[in-house]
């Protein structure tokens, strides 16, 4: 009888430990800093909008704010602290917010860490310049390390593709697995197609038509666009720079494609202006567990156009991988 009653005791101790260590996880990150608390007008305006794209999320999300190097990570992180994490890299112009028709599904049964990369429009604040891309992906690292995520897969959308490979060719035995969703400049160039040269001559047009014209040309039907987010978008492309370090995001060789070895799942639109069928055989040819697909009707923002069957295939995928072990 005292034997059973100790071992209650020390349950419930064993318990009451782990809620509260799990409760507290990563409270020191919580605090929201004062240019989220105080913005500037410009900023407040964004990061209400911000907040309002937010609401599409689906599930409950805690946020979180990392001192770095280069300044303050935002970062979004919804569900259950014992499931397998997955890391998402949004896209150029973009934010942790592209991921509303995604994060609900991802998080039933992983816990998801959307990073606000710190060159892009977001809640992630910059202290210190980037000198190239090289330092960009040193700063990714840092933030995963301050997460203490020391296995997780990774999710990369266009340019965070494309800083998803650099990430894994430099950090690999992290890396359970990847997938890329119509990854930028990362098996092909991009090719001069007539959505493109679209975008180019829209420099001319107002920037209101700018927007527009871009977005046409890379989501199959911009009416799929939350208008919450359309208004983000609209005021983070304003607010924003041109983006730096284009030139250095080349194409990987395929020694570095093929010194990859955790599973690889690329999936493009059937009208996307960066990738083509070439992207899916490079990917059969350079990556030893690589498999692609092209998802009809959909532009290159294959998340938004057509998210419930990339939601699917990107949770066939993980749960195939979880199963095989």
């Amino acid at each position: 009888m005292l034997l059973m009653r100790n071992f209650r005791t020390l349950l419930f101790l064993f318990s009451f430990i782990c809620f509260v260590s799990c409760k507290n996880e990563y409270k020191e990150y919580t605090k929201k800093p004062d240019y989220i608390t105080s913005p500037s007008g410009k900023h407040k305006a964004y990061f209400d909008a911000y907040d309002e794209t937010l609401e599409q999320w689906g599930i409950d999300y805690d946020e979180l704010y990392i001192t770095t190097s280069h300044g303050i990570a935002h970062v979004i992180v919804s569900g259950k602290r014992n499931a397998q994490p997955v890391v998402l890299f949004h896209g150029m112009n973009a934010s942790s917010t592209m991921w509303y028709p995604n994060a609900k599904t991802l998080a039933e049964d992983y816990r998801i860490f959307a990073i606000d990369l710190l060159t892009e429009p977001g809640k992630s604040y910059k202290t210190a310049d980037f000198k190239n891309i090289d330092e960009i992906t040193a700063w990714n690292q840092e933030v995963l390390w301050a997460l203490k995520l020391e296995s997780f897969h990774l999710v990369g959308a266009s340019r965070g593709g494309w800083l998803a490979v650099d990430l894994a060719l430099k950090h690999q035995n992290d890396i359970k697995s990847m997938v890329l969703l119509s990854p930028a400049q990362t098996f092909i160039w991009i090719r001069p197609t007539t959505g493109l040269l679209k975008n180019i001559f829209s420099i001319f047009a107002s920037k209101d038509e700018q927007i527009e014209g871009s977005l046409g040309t890379l989501s199959k039907n911009t009416n799929n666009i939350d208008e919450s987010y359309l208004k983000q978008y609209n005021i983070g492309v304003k607010n924003d720079t041109l983006p730096k370090f284009m030139m250095q995001m080349t194409p990987f060789s395929q020694n570095e494609l093929q010194s990859l070895k955790m599973p690889v799942l690329v999936l493009i639109g059937d009208e996307d202006i960066i990738n083509n069928e070439k992207t899916l055989r490079l990917v059969a040819r350079d990556l030893s567990q690589g498999q692609g697909a092209i998802i009809p009707n959909a532009g290159h923002f294959i998340s938004v156009d057509q998210a419930e069957v990339v939601n699917k295939k990107i949770i066939s995928f993980l749960e195939n991988l979880d199963e095989s072990k």
